[in-house]
């Protein structure tokens, strides 16, 4: 498998599809030496790195409840709508313990796609060259306009990897994997339409021109990407995982219901293509 990629798309709470995916790979001990994902794509394959099969459910589900999880108390008091430092703190270094040992040790190259909020342009940073700061480059990643703050990192203000790159295959070819397996979190049928919320978010962030440029061109780069994977998916280059009905989770979803029967048709979903996934990966 070598020269192999796993892409992970973000969506926010429609990444539990990913972690239901990922479930069934790690169980197959399926493990590619390359992986690389936006938003909760990146947070999902942190825990595939470490080896904890079963983070991805219990961070998206378990605490769900928790007001510091998801809240507009949050939303008021902070201006966060999901509270990043229980997220990328409290969770990971107290709740459900991030393996960081395990995550070090293993031997994948893992990449964490973000958002330059001045150029507008995507930076990969990668676990070989930046060990350390993981919790950092994930809260980035993930952290979405109106909803939760920029992140300072290195003199750059970084925010949400899939404003720029929403699914970062491009880059995982540029890093020289030449077979990759994507996993979406949207149907395939799927077209992303321009943002209705464009006059706010130039007014919001009119001191970040790369930003707004990025989140207005997020839909030609988007449509354009899944028409790349369209035609080397046909060449026989990639491999693509997907929900096959209808989602009914949203970005951002309360449900632990949905969001646990979300979970569960990803297992499923790649359970069916097992099969054929370990063809393409023999």
């Amino acid at each position: 498998m070598n020269k192999t990629g796993l892409v992970l798309e973000g969506g926010g709470s429609r990444g539990i599809f990913t972690g239901g995916v990922i479930q069934y790979l790690m169980e197959q001990d399926i493990y590619l030496p390359y992986v690389i994902g936006v938003s909760a794509g990146a947070c999902n394959g942190s825990s595939y790195i470490s080896r904890q099969m079963d983070r991805n459910r219990t961070v998206s589900i378990d605490f769900l409840d928790n007001p510091e999880y998801l809240s507009l108390t949050n939303f008021i008091k902070k201006r966060q709508l999901f509270g990043m430092d229980f997220l990328f703190d409290r969770l990971p270094n107290e709740l459900v313990p991030f393996d960081f040992k395990a995550y070090e040790q293993g031997k994948e190259e893992f990449v964490v796609g973000v958002t330059d909020c001045m150029t507008g342009d995507p930076i990969y940073y990668k676990k070989s060259e930046y060990m350390k700061d993981i919790l950092t480059l994930l809260r980035a990643s993930s952290s979405l306009p109106f909803v939760a703050p920029i992140v300072s990192f290195e003199n750059k203000m970084l925010m949400d990897g899939g404003i720029s790159d929403p699914i970062p295959i491009k880059q995982a070819v540029k890093d020289g994997q030449s077979k990759n397996v994507i996993i979406l979190t949207q149907n395939r049928e799927y077209v992303k339409k321009p943002q209705s919320f464009g006059w706010y978010l130039r007014k919001k962030y009119r001191d970040y021109p790369g930003l707004i440029q990025a989140s207005e061109r997020r839909h030609i780069v988007y449509n354009e990407t899944l028409q790349y994977i369209r035609d080397e998916e046909a060449k026989g280059n990639i491999f693509v995982i997907s929900p096959t009905e209808k989602l009914k989770v949203g970005r951002v979803e309360r449900s632990k219901e949905k969001l646990t029967d979300l979970y569960e048709r990803g297992y499923e979903d790649a359970a069916k293509m097992g099969p054929a996934l370990k063809e393409f990966l023999s």
